[in-house]
């Protein structure tokens, strides 16, 4: 079962959310229940420091031992105008980025950053062919 609950104000279509990680599950062969949250900077700041001892906000935190992915809806969108991508592309791929660190991938140094970023992209691509509808 996927559990998706968006604390924020902000729209997201939870129908495409799940069809993504729905995917990407059997893509990658996971079995189980996954909880997705979307949170605000406060709150993912407060976690953050927390967990990691940083006392700043991030765009996504993925805790293991809970099957949990956490993603600051602000960050993503300050990081959409950042790269210059739609809300919902940097969205997909954060969630996406999250879902591989559950599948044990790391991005503390920059060789498992650039694998991450590298097999995020590669799924993305995969999907937006095959779910034209659900492109961003």
């Amino acid at each position: 079962m996927i559990e998706f609950n968006n604390l924020t104000r902000n729209r997201i279509n939870e129908r495409k959310v799940l069809n993504l990680v729905d995917n990407f599950l059997k893509s990658y062969r996971i079995e189980g229940d996954i909880s997705i949250a979307v949170i605000g900077d406060c709150r993912m700041r407060r976690i953050n420091n927390s967990y990691r001892g940083k006392d700043k906000t991030t765009d996504v935190l993925s805790f293991v031992d809970l099957n949990e992915i956490l993603i600051s809806f602000q960050q993503i969108k300050r990081q959409a105008k950042k790269y210059n991508k739609k809300v919902m592309e940097e969205f997909n791929f954060i969630l996406v980025h999250g879902l591989l660190h559950l599948c044990g991938y790391k991005d503390e140094k920059e060789l498992g950053r650039l694998e991450m970023i590298k097999l995020g992209n590669v799924f993305l691509d995969k999907y937006y062919k095959k779910n034209e509808k659900n492109k961003p």
